[in-house]
């Protein structure tokens, strides 16, 4: 079930994209597919939402985002490299004008020093740049670090749709 907070920012994603006449994908690792269904959600998205990909394996996001094996193997699947990677090629891949990429570690498990439980790596692509911007949410347990990142990924589509300097088709 989504929350009225998720509601009201995918809401205004879609209503943006609607009026700048963009589309939007998700590439999602962690987050398993919560923000496509946040934005799926609302009714008449299907005019700026069609795409949207769960790349949850290492495998999954070289062949479906082209995300490079040797960057997987060199930075890790939760990094900025990786991020990066996944919304620019998601974009691509979509032909969509605006990407938003999420890869993190929700734990319990998986945690290292150097990445620990919490950490997610997101990025937003669009024709003109790709942002990175990284959260540490902490170990609040893996259902809070996945709704927070939805949150954030929301709020990261959100922002680029507002950007009046933008260069951008549409």
């Amino acid at each position: 079930m989504i929350d009225d907070a998720v509601r009201h920012r995918a809401l205004a994603v879609i209503e943006q994209a609607t009026a700048r006449s963009w589309t939007v994908t998700a590439a999602e690792s962690c987050t398993g597919g919560l923000v496509a269904s946040a934005l799926t959600s609302i009714p008449g998205s299907s005019g700026s939402f069609g795409w949207g990909f769960v790349t949850y394996s290492n495998l999954a996001k070289q062949k479906v985002l082209g995300v490079s094996a040797l960057d997987l193997e060199r930075y890790g699947a939760v990094s900025e490299v990786v991020a990066r990677a996944m919304a620019e090629g998601a974009r691509l891949a979509s032909n969509a004008d605006l990407a938003v990429a999420i890869t993190g570690i929700a734990g319990p498990g998986g945690g290292s020093p150097n990445k620990p439980v919490g950490l997610v790596h997101f990025a937003v692509s669009m024709q003109a740049r790709t942002r990175h911007h990284v959260e540490q949410f902490g170990d609040l347990g893996r259902d809070r670090v996945r709704d927070g990142s939805v949150i954030v990924a929301l709020d990261l589509l959100l922002e680029a749709l507002s950007c009046t300097e933008c260069n951008q088709a549409g």
